[in-house]
């Protein structure tokens, strides 16, 4: 067994330390990460990608200092401390730079623009207000007020809601595509500002929603988008690498 800390008389080893991961949720996002990282420094080198010396050199001063490890014998003090050799250390510094340049050619601007053109429905928005109850017989009587009075949909939420957002008078806010639940997506997203739908009812009629469309956005490559769909495309260019490998959990 070999020992990560020890407490006392207590030695925690590698064993332990991967049970508790397990027992906890974290190893198998952990293993993802790594697999995915991994398959992305293959793919880089050979796509082609280029790591040169001035660039892993000076990634690994930018490590230093962040760390305020400024002199050579405060570095190696450091990886000691990890058990971390140089020569894993300068591995893990060029496998970083493999895979942010791999991703840069993945999620680069004519990918994105590409992307968006190709989905922009995805990425039009709206804003809307719901209140739930627990009753269909309330929700009906609901809907039947804010026929005669629409105005009202804030006040009836604050009294009426059980939702968390009862206290904003409903404002669930901006809303994407792929949100909410299919059926009153699609009812939603065709309706127009102002118009109630409505109710709808949780799988187990549990609840009943209503909602008020307050307003509707076109999709645009804005910063908020971009991230959006560099974070697609990384996703997707990671399935497809998956899928040309044989990986197997220990």
């Amino acid at each position: 067994m070999t020992a990560i800390v020890r407490i006392d008389n207590e030695v925690i080893g590698t064993e332990e330390f991967i049970r508790i991961l397990k027992l906890t949720g974290q190893f198998e996002s952990l293993i993802e990460q790594l697999v995915r990282d991994k398959l992305t420094v293959r793919a880089a080198k050979k796509h082609g990608v280029v790591v040169s010396a001035d660039e892993i050199q000076e990634r690994a001063n930018q490590f230093r200092r962040v760390r305020n490890l400024h002199r050579a014998t405060d570095m190696n003090n450091y990886l000691d401390v990890l058990s971390v050799s140089l020569d894993e250390f300068e591995v893990f510094i060029t496998d970083g730079l493999y895979q942010e340049k791999m991703m840069e050619e993945v999620c680069n601007e004519k990918a994105v623009e590409a992307y968006f053109k190709s989905h922009s429905p995805k990425f039009e928005s709206i804003e809307v207000s719901h209140i739930t109850v627990e009753a269909e017989g309330q929700a009906k009587e609901m809907m039947y007020m804010l026929e005669d009075d629409p105005d009202s949909f804030a006040e009836l939420a604050r009294e009426h809601s059980i939702a968390d957002t009862r206290e904003q008078g409903g404002l669930i806010g901006k809303v994407l595509r792929g949100s909410l639940k299919t059926d009153v997506e699609a009812k939603v997203f065709n309706a127009a500002v102002g118009d109630l739908l409505g109710p709808f009812s949780s799988p187990d009629k549990s609840f009943y929603e209503i909602f008020k469309v307050n307003a509707k956005h076109t999709a645009v490559l804005d910063e908020e988008t971009t991230t959006e769909i560099r974070r697609l495309l990384k996703d997707d260019w990671l399935l497809a690498r998956a899928q040309e490998h044989i990986i197997e959990a220990s």
